[in-house]
């Protein structure tokens, strides 16, 4: 019998703040974007501390390493209590680079865009999606 304690893993996802909530954390680790020493997991697998946790948070692919088990979720400022993030700076640098992306702003005034309007503004956001 293993006596160490554990916690399902969409509950500390919830609770470290990697998800708004935990019907999220749960429905990211259905869809698989959730990694449990790098093998696939269900939502109600348990973890421990030393198990490093890769989850896809948006663009970001965060990797982080637990340090402690919590059940309820904590302030922003605890966070760093609880879990090692070792995610590379590069991923970071994404979530950067697609807020830095043109958008496609219209005129103050200028009405609804036209059918034309429209097709320019799909072939220019499917074009920037491609680079």
């Amino acid at each position: 019998m293993d006596t160490t304690p554990a916690i399902r893993v969409d509950r500390w996802l919830w609770a470290v703040r990697l998800y708004r909530t935990r019907s999220l954390a749960t429905a990211a680790c259905r869809a698989g974007q959730v990694r449990v020493n790098d093998l696939p997991c269900k939502p109600a697998r348990s973890i421990r501390v030393g198990d490093v946790i890769i989850a896809l948070t948006g663009v970001v692919r965060r990797t982080v390493k637990v340090r402690a088990l919590l059940e309820q979720r904590v302030g922003a400022a605890k966070v760093p209590e609880f879990l090692d993030d070792l995610t590379p700076a590069s991923e970071y640098d994404q979530l950067k680079q697609k807020s830095l992306a043109p958008t496609g702003n219209r005129p103050r005034g200028a009405g609804r865009p036209t059918k034309r309007d429209r097709r320019k503004l799909t072939t220019f956001f499917s074009d920037a999606d491609a680079s």
